[in-house]
C-alpha cells in the first residue's frame, strides 16, 4: 500500500517548493505593507528595525526626543533593553511616564495592535499612560481580528489570557465623528519598534 502511495503521490519538485516559498514571502510582504499603511494612517509612529542594535538605538532616540528618563515596564526582557539604553524601569506610573511593552498581534486589516493581560496585567488600557512604546516582530502580523484571536488560542491553548484589548487610534487629542468610537479611551500616543524576524 505504501509503495503505491509513494508512486502515485504528487511530490513537489524543488521548483514548486521554491515557488511556494516565494508565494509565502509575497503574502507576508502584502500583510506587512497593509499593516504599515493603516498604522501610519491612524497616526502611529513606526520604526522598522533589522537588528537588536537598531532597536536599542531607536529606543534611546525616542526617550531622548521626548526627554523621558523612566518607563513603566512589566516585561523582564524589555527591562534589560531599557537598562542598555540608560533608562530606568519603574513599576509606578505617572501621566508623563511612557509604557514600554510587547503586544500579542499586529492586525493588517486596520493597523491596530492587540494586547492581553500578558502585557497589561490587571490594568485596563484607559488606566495606563497616554504614551506607549511597543516592541513587536514582523511574524506577529496577522490579517484580521479572527486570525489574531486564533493565534492567541493556539499559542496559549488552555490558558487563554484575559483583558484582550486593541488600540487602533494613535492620536489621543483627535476627535472622532464616528459614533462607534464615541468615548473611546484606548487612543494612545504610540511608537512601534518593529523587528524584522522573517
Amino acid at each position: 500500500m505504501n509503495l503505491f502511495k509513494n508512486l502515485f503521490s504528487s511530490k513537489k519538485t524543488p521548483k514548486h517548493k521554491a515557488e511556494d516559498e516565494t508565494t509565502k514571502k509575497t503574502e507576508q510582504l502584502a500583510l506587512d505593507d497593509n499593516f504599515v499603511h493603516h498604522f501610519i494612517k491612524n497616526e502611529g509612529k513606526f520604526l522598522y528595525c533589522t537588528s537588536q542594535e537598531e532597536i536599542n538605538q531607536n529606543l534611546a532616540n525616542i526617550f531622548e526626543e521626548n526627554a523621558w528618563t523612566t518607563s513603566l515596564c512589566f516585561n523582564s526582557d524589555l527591562q534589560k533593553m531599557l537598562f542598555v539604553t540608560g533608562v530606568k524601569s519603574v513599576e509606578k506610573q505617572t501621566s508623563l511616564t511612557p509604557f514600554f511593552t510587547t503586544c500579542e498581534n499586529l492586525i493588517a486589516k486596520d493597523g491596530s495592535l492587540l494586547f492581553t493581560s500578558n502585557q497589561l496585567k490587571g490594568i485596563t488600557l484607559s488606566e495606563l499612560p497616554i504614551h506607549f512604546i511597543v516592541f513587536a516582530k514582523t511574524s506577529q502580523i496577522v490579517s484580521n481580528n479572527d486570525d489574531a484571536l486564533m493565534s492567541i488560542k493556539n499559542l496559549y491553548q488552555k490558558n487563554i489570557p484575559s483583558n484582550i484589548s486593541p488600540i487602533k487610534h494613535f492620536n489621543p487629542n483627535k476627535k472622532s465623528n464616528d459614533i462607534m468610537n464615541y468615548s473611546n479611551t484606548n487612543s494612545k500616543n504610540l511608537y512601534l519598534l518593529l523587528l524584522e524576524d522573517l
